[in-house]
């Protein structure tokens, strides 16, 4: 008897698809013709990893150990990472003119963290069209000021390579101090900043706008990811000036207007960017204490961004003040939010601090290192956000692992890793409530 064929769930699935592209990409890493100099398998597997989740942390440098080819592959997996693999692939078959089915659109409705599968067509075409443009916008931008400085042909490219990489959220750069010799330009800081917090916002939020622009006709979700959005990028950008101002290493050496440019960009880059003006590593504990809560918090559903998402973190606060109120329901902009999200909020934060909690512990015991830097290493890899202290270069193979399974779970989202682990079960049967004592 033949046996019988294997269903897939849609998480599952998606997360076949995202082992096979990361496989793909890692052999074509270790072609001789992508790298001016041999690298491991291991570090293969962190690089393009790390491209595919649009995390931004390097094992080895970027700039000097790949060559034009071995860039160029990153820089692909960078923009099919951070615009959805299943994205690429439903592209493809309209171009192609094939028929998309009922299991690919809830495929894409899965890997775009949608609530429903209608009209995820046409959420793919324009998601497309807007990155390109935007992307393609902030080439001239950056041109104009890296083409006198590196020529044509590398200024071009440092621009394309530069908008593709920030769009994405990826922070991946081909500098090795990343961007800190630019901290008081104001066209890198400000495109670059522009890029990743377009990126960030979503681009379900890109297109309400795009199709509404009035405010009060905006979707609840839009409403929440720009007013928080704005927000926490003023309010970090002053908290890191106040902490950072004094400390010789990273802002106190800076004239005042450098000092302003450093903190706004180190603001808003933690919540999943990964780019830095400032030397990470010469942090304040206090200060990277903070920015480990931006890189927990991330970006926007269906963004080019990680973490557990803005609006998650949001939902989680207003039900607290809801409960201090001794009110049932959440209420805001003249909306009331379902309890059901407040349970999935809980539920996607708790296996997040789970998922953290063990991978902190592994390389406590693996890695010969403070702390703080282990801690910070394993939010920016779940926040897929890239920023370091620089522990990524000193990670032993079984570091590097834990590194990599983190950033898969950033970017895949962990209700999706538990919901292909688990048996979901529906059972009509109710049972009497008893209180148990809390608080």
């Amino acid at each position: 008897m033949l046996p019988k064929r294997i269903q897939l769930a849609p998480p599952q699935l998606l997360i076949l698809f995202f082992a096979f592209f990361i496989l793909l990409g890692a052999i074509l890493l270790k072609l001789p013709i992508a790298t001016k100099e041999p690298i491991s398998w291991i570090d293969a597997l962190f690089t393009i990893t790390s491209a595919t989740t649009v995390t931004g942390l390097t094992s080895v440098d970027t700039g000097t150990t790949y060559t034009l080819f071995g860039q160029t592959i990153i820089m692909l997996w960078i923009q099919i990472g951070g615009l959805g693999i299943m994205s690429f692939a439903i592209l493809i078959f309209i171009m192609l003119g094939k028929k998309i089915g009922f299991k690919e659109r809830v495929l894409i409705q899965q890997s775009l963290n949608q609530t429903s599968f209608g009209g995820v067509i046409r959420l793919v075409v324009n998601l497309f069209a807007f990155a390109f443009i935007i992307e393609i916008i902030a080439v001239i931008f950056l041109a104009i000021r890296w083409v006198p400085e590196f020529g044509v042909a590398q200024g071009l490219y440092f621009s394309f390579f530069h908008a593709v990489s920030a769009f994405n959220n990826a922070g991946f750069g081909l500098l090795p101090d990343n961007l800190m010799k630019y901290v008081g330009d104001p066209i890198v800081n400000i495109v670059i900043t522009s890029l990743f917090i377009i990126g960030g916002l979503g681009f379900t939020v890109l297109i309400d706008l795009h199709n509404k622009r009035r405010w009060k006709k905006l979707s609840l979700h839009s409403k929440l990811m720009i007013l928080g959005t704005l927000l926490l990028n003023a309010l970090s950008m002053i908290i890191i000036l106040l902490l950072e101002m004094d400390n010789p290493k990273t802002l106190g050496a800076l004239d005042w207007s450098e000092k302003l440019w450093g903190s706004y960009f180190q603001g808003v880059s933690p919540r999943t960017a990964g780019f830095n003006t400032i030397d990470v590593t010469a942090l304040k504990d206090s200060t990277a204490f903070y920015m480990m809560l931006l890189m927990f918090v991330g970006a926007g559903s269906a963004s080019t961004g990680g973490g557990i998402k803005l609006t998650t973190f949001l939902i989680i606060v207003l039900s607290v003040f809801t409960y201090l109120k001794g009110k049932e329901d959440i209420q805001v902009f003249k909306r009331t939010i379902d309890n059901k999200l407040v349970f999935k909020a809980l539920a996607i934060t708790m296996i997040s601090l789970l998922f953290i909690f063990v991978a902190a512990f592994i390389l406590t015991i693996t890695e010969k290192a403070p702390f703080v830097k282990i801690i910070f290493e394993v939010i920016s890899a779940f926040g897929t956000v890239g920023l370091t202290m620089g522990l990524t270069f000193q990670l032993t193979a079984i570091g590097k692992l834990v590194i990599i399974f983190m950033m898969s779970i950033g970017k895949l989202g962990p209700l999706t890793l538990a919901f292909s682990l688990a048996r979901r079960e529906h059972s009509k049967i109710g049972y009497p409530k008893e209180d148990v004592l809390a608080g």
